[in-house]
């Protein structure tokens, strides 16, 4: 009787088998070795995929950087840029390039071209070049000087034009090129000046050493005098409550400051510095151009300006036209039936290359504020 108990639990306790459906525990195993036994990689799923969905692209794959193209970009500016440093500091032969009647001929100093003509420009304010400044174009007094030299030793040159558009520049630097002009002479060298927009002051100085002077009859020159400018902001400085005490070894070592007003004493002082440096300056142009009459000479050298028309009528110029006029005299004092103008082929790609960073030139507070403190003896054209 209770074997039967026993045999009847069991029968109980085990899963009721239904017709038809299979047992779930079973199948849920079954189901379990299945997924693990068939389960694709990655690989496999990725290619079934695209089997399955043949209108899908695969993506392209990544490209690395630095290919092909990019190496042949490289390549082009490396040799550009070799080429570049090679030809300013190796000029190469010379080619003759046709303008404006001319012929400009550019070649190393090594090469035998003739002779010609040195064709130099001296623009804007006639100054030393600020050392800071490693990015201007060449055009400071120093670097006028040079070129003037380097023509004068040249004996393909026979003559140096002098191309002028300034209003004059500082007392010392005028001086350096009107000496280098006086030594180019001395050395056998023709000199003409030629007058663009503006020819005043410092720039009529240097002129007055050249043999010959062509202006156009609109240009502005004259201006012969000096001037010293000295900035004052104690007015300023007070408002700020700024207050600055110099110490100084004798009583005249700040004249000039722009802290504090100035005396009579000190005005005295550098009335008669100004005075002996127009001294030098009216020389000069005595010298320069003996046949302006002596009235005129007192006349026009107040500080006034006058067009070139006027000029050529009292003879501070000798000719009225323009670049080619100063070419033709250029040549005729010379004696070059056709004068060519020779110029370095390095120079040319110099102010090429600086022309781009003269543009990005500027002056900084402190720079003008010295501009403004420090008193400057000029031969300059100020309005």
């Amino acid at each position: 009787m209770e074997e039967e108990n026993q045999n009847t639990s069991q029968e109980n306790t085990q899963p009721t088998e239904i017709k038809g459906v299979p047992n779930w525990e079973e199948k849920l195993k079954e189901n379990e070795k299945t997924a693990v036994s068939v389960q694709p990689s990655a690989e496999g799923f990725e290619q079934n995929f695209v089997e399955e969905n043949p209108t899908i692209a695969t993506p392209p794959t990544q490209r690395e950087p630095g290919g092909f193209w990019f190496f042949v970009l490289l390549l082009a500016f490396c040799v550009s840029a070799l080429c570049g440093v090679y030809l300013t500091v190796h000029p190469g032969a010379a080619c003759h390039v046709k303008k404006s009647g001319s012929t400009v001929v550019s070649t190393s100093s090594k090469s035998k071209s003739g002779e010609g003509i040195a064709w130099i420009k001296v623009r804007g304010v006639i100054a030393e070049e600020d050392s800071a400044n490693s990015w201007g174009r060449p055009t400071g007094a120093s670097y006028i000087s040079k070129r003037i030299r380097e023509a004068a030793k040249d004996e393909r040159i026979k003559a140096i034009v002098l191309d002028i558009n300034s209003p004059g520049g500082t007392v010392a630097s005028v001086q350096d090129i009107y000496s280098e002009i006086l030594k180019a002479k001395e050395q056998g060298k023709k000199v003409v000046a030629l007058f663009r927009d503006v020819a005043a002051s410092g720039a009529f100085y240097i002129a007055m050493a050249a043999d010959q002077i062509v202006a156009e009859p609109g240009t502005i020159t004259g201006s012969v005098g000096v001037i010293m400018q000295a900035g004052n902001v104690v007015g300023l400085f007070d408002k700020l409550g700024i207050k600055v005490t110099p110490i100084t070894s004798g009583k005249y070592k700040d004249i000039g400051s722009a802290y504090r007003p100035m005396t009579e004493e000190e005005k005295a002082l550098l009335q008669d510095m100004v005075n002996d440096t127009y001294s030098q300056f009216l020389e000069a142009v005595k010298t320069g151009r003996p046949n302006v009459k002596v009235v005129d000479l007192t006349e026009y050298t107040d500080g006034r300006v006058f067009t070139g028309q006027r000029a050529f009528e009292l003879g501070f110029i000798d000719k009225l036209g323009g670049e080619e006029t100063a070419r033709a005299l250029a040549g005729e004092l010379a004696g070059l039936k056709d004068p060519k103008i020779i110029s370095k082929k390095g120079d040319g790609l110099r102010e090429l290359i600086f022309s781009f960073g003269s543009n990005m030139e500027s002056k900084n507070l402190s720079k003008q504020l010295e501009s403004i403190s420090t008193p400057r003896v000029s031969y300059l054209w100020v309005f």
